[in-house]
């Protein structure tokens, strides 16, 4: 005989078995998520309000949640961005039942089609900076819960669009000046300056 009760045991015990540590990032109104599985795999998704989430039913599941103003979804990470009147404290236990909830559920994390950008046609330069980009920027970043993009490459300005924790964090400027223009120029002579897109 069928019991309802038991149902909702076993979910309740299977949730119990993820546990899902969280980081603090140099951005206080945002906060990395580490649920211990694949979230993106490779690449990421950047998510800056509910409207654009909509081919993430993660991401559109953490917007239902009140105070969230931003979501990226890492290669094993989530960041998720807080308006300023919300507290963590408040937050924090909402947002990881409804990411536990959603793994084992087992639901997928984007629906549709990769719209990630391949190489082809880009010149040496710019193959060069995505490379730099790609292995020496982007892991050191992820671990901020943050990722950078790149946009483009003019008259020999980088322009580059940052991510997750690194939107509007107070030392993304210093980040992106300092640290990551000067390793390009230093690799990359026709490189002589980084900015935001």
């Amino acid at each position: 005989r069928f019991q309802p009760g038991l149902k909702r045991a076993e979910e309740a015990k299977a949730s119990l078995k993820m546990f899902i540590p969280t980081e603090g990032t140099p951005n206080p109104a945002t906060l990395k998520f580490l649920p211990g599985c694949d979230v993106m795999g490779s690449g990421g998704a950047n998510f800056t309000n509910a409207e654009m989430a909509t081919r993430s039913p993660l991401a559109v599941r953490l917007f239902e949640t009140e105070g969230v103003d931003g979501v990226y979804l890492g290669g094993d990470f989530i960041t998720i961005t807080k308006t300023g009147d919300k507290e963590w404290d408040t937050l924090k236990p909402l947002l990881l039942g409804a990411i536990m909830e959603h793994f084992t559920a087992g639901k997928p994390v984007i629906e549709g089609g990769d719209d990630s950008v391949g190489t082809d046609g880009d010149s040496d330069v710019v193959v060069q900076i995505k490379e730099l980009l790609d292995t020496r920027v982007r892991p050191a970043v992820a671990q901020d819960g943050g990722d950078i993009i790149f946009h483009s490459f003019e008259d020999g300005i980088v322009y580059l669009t940052m991510q997750g924790a690194c939107s509007g964090c107070p030392s993304s400027t210093a980040t992106l000046k300092h640290g990551i223009e000067n390793m390009l120029r230093h690799y990359i002579p026709e490189v002589m300056e980084v900015r935001p897109a």
